[in-house]
């Protein structure tokens, strides 16, 4: 009876060894970037952001630019990944109630963002570009488009820079629409960031249109944490670094964009 129970004390001995182990490392992992779920790097996306997070073949695999540049951080950090799709209007809410620990989802870098969260190092550079049709000179910068016509929908910052150039605004509901109408010589041009440019280029070909004029200050974009989250953040930024030193970025770029759209 007493061997019984003092084996019976050892098998227990031996099982707060064995469940302790992990319990410690899972919580080391977990305090050094304080992340929602130990081991696992959790990322908040749309999945309805082509081409930077969507479902190829509409149910299938989410795939993207963000996606993979997400997954490739993680694989840096030695973590495994986790998406949580959810609609933009409500990614930073999650974020800020601990749902996940990260934002990919193209998070342009603004001042107001940056009084509330931390940004990683850019991932991707887009200037804002004038498009013309093909072989159409008369405009090369942003000082031609005064008296000139262009496609803008009025709620984008685009239409401001159109109306700001001197240009006479046409009102359209998207990039499709702006392209069909200068396609058409219905209009002179239409302003726009270069990623969506780049990717009706990558998607249709070059479809008788291309880039005039560039801005000087292109937006930034970054994954988004939370002011706590001081650790995580530095330690993505040096996987960035790794991953464009490495050409990794260059590499996702010319897959999904046909040009490196990282810097």
């Amino acid at each position: 009876m007493l061997g019984l129970a003092a084996a019976s004390v050892t098998v227990v001995a031996l099982a707060a060894c064995s469940s302790g182990a992990p319990a410690s490392s899972d919580a080391a992992a977990e305090d050094e970037y304080g992340l929602v779920k130990a081991g696992t790097l959790t990322v908040a996306t749309e999945g309805t952001y082509r081409p930077f997070s969507f479902h190829d073949g509409g149910a299938g695999e989410l795939v993207g630019y963000d996606v993979e540049v997400a997954e490739a951080v993680a694989e840096k950090l030695g973590l495994e990944i986790e998406f949580q799709e959810t609609q933009w209007d409500a990614i930073f809410a999650g974020l800020d109630a601990g749902r996940f620990d990260v934002i990919a989802n193209q998070v342009s870098i603004n001042p107001e963002r940056e009084e509330q969260y931390l940004f990683s190092e850019a991932y991707t550079v887009s200037p804002g570009v004038i498009v013309v049709k093909e072989g159409d000179t008369s405009i090369s910068g942003f000082g031609d488009l005064a008296g000139k016509t262009t496609a803008q929908s009025l709620t984008s910052n685009w239409y401001t820079l159109a109306q700001e150039s001197g240009a006479n605004v046409e009102a359209v509901e998207g990039w499709a629409q702006a392209v069909a109408l200068l396609q058409q010589g219905r209009v002179d041009a239409t302003i726009n960031d270069k990623l969506t440019y780049l990717d009706d280029v990558k998607t249709n070909g070059q479809s008788g249109i291309e880039v005039a004029a560039e801005t000087d200050d292109p937006s930034l974009s970054a994954l988004a944490f939370t002011k706590d989250k001081t650790d995580l953040a530095a330690a993505v930024d040096a996987a960035l670094a790794e991953l464009r030193a490495e050409g990794v970025l260059a590499e996702l770029g010319e897959k999904y964009f046909g040009e490196d759209v990282s810097e």
